[in-house]
Parts: C-alpha cells; sequence; structure tokens
C-alpha cells in the first residue's frame, strides 16, 4: 500500500502551527484539510482524552456558529496520536487565510467558562470525559506561543 501524505510529514521537525495537510476535490469543490498542531509531536507532552474532548465540543460549536464560515465547516476532530486536531473547511484555503478563524477559536475556548456544550448523557458517548481548565490551559498556550507569533515555520510543514 502507499503510504498516505500524513506519514511523510518529518514530525522530528514539525513545530506547533496550522498546515495545509490536504486539498481534496469534490467536482469543482475544494476541501482544505489543515493540520492544527498544538503540541510538538514526539518532544512534547501529548494532550489527555478529557481536554481533547473539551477543546472539541467547543471548537466544533464555535465553528459551527461563526457568522463567516458556519457554511464551510465539514469537521473538526481530534488527531490520533493527541498532538493537535483536524479542521475540514470547504473552499481553497491556506494556512494564513484560515489563521484568524483559527485565532478566534482558541480565545473563544481560551476564554469559555460556561456549561460545556454537547456534555450531557443525551448528547456525547462519553459526556463525563471533559476538563476545561485544561482545554483553557492549552488553548492559551496554543494562542501565545504559536498563534500569535505565527510565522512561515508554523504555517509550512518542514520540508521532508
Amino acid at each position: 500500500m502507499d503510504k498516505i501524505a500524513s506519514f511523510t510529514v518529518n514530525h522530528l521537525d514539525l513545530l506547533p502551527g496550522i498546515y495545509v495537510s490536504r486539498k481534496d476535490y469534490i467536482g469543482e469543490e475544494v476541501l482544505t484539510t489543515f493540520d492544527l498542531r498544538l503540541t510538538a509531536p514526539n518532544r512534547e507532552p501529548v494532550m489527555n482524552t478529557a481536554e481533547i474532548h473539551t477543546v472539541e465540543h467547543l471548537a466544533a460549536t464555535y465553528l459551527r456558529n461563526h457568522e463567516i464560515y458556519k457554511d464551510k465547516i465539514i469537521y473538526f476532530g481530534p488527531m490520533g496520536c493527541r498532538t493537535g486536531f483536524y479542521l475540514i473547511v470547504a473552499g481553497d484555503y491556506t494556512s494564513k487565510e484560515i489563521l484568524p478563524l483559527v485565532t478566534s477559536t482558541f480565545e473563544f475556548i481560551r476564554d469559555y467558562s460556561d456549561e460545556i456544550p454537547g456534555a450531557h448523557p443525551r448528547d456525547c458517548g462519553n459526556y463525563l470525559d471533559m476538563n476545561l481548565p485544561m482545554a483553557n490551559y492549552l488553548a492559551k498556550r496554543y494562542l501565545d506561543y504559536t498563534l500569535y507569533q505565527a510565522t512561515d515555520k508554523n504555517l509550512n510543514y518542514p520540508k521532508a
């Protein structure tokens, strides 16, 4: 079998950031998949499931209610390696173009202090596995150390 594209990224040099993981075409429509990397793979601790789950609920809710992008959001969810998230958006976008949306999403998560949307037994299959304080912390860390000072190193995959 062919090696899939995400396994060809040099994870030894990958920094936290926003990367275009792939672009898929469905007829004339482009779907852009973004790699939102919150931790440096294999060099920093991975996120725990409770805070990942909380970020997922908050980001998905925020993105699907966003005034401009709500009808373009296809998916937001965690990576299996627990170092980040995937965001799939309908349209042909660059990392730099999507940076303001990702920044506002993580500002929302950083500042969120209310009941977590969908964290009820009827709405979620694992509603007790949530950690809002850690989700707030991870969002703040991603903003302060990556998004607010993003350069080409945080917006373009390192050379293989």
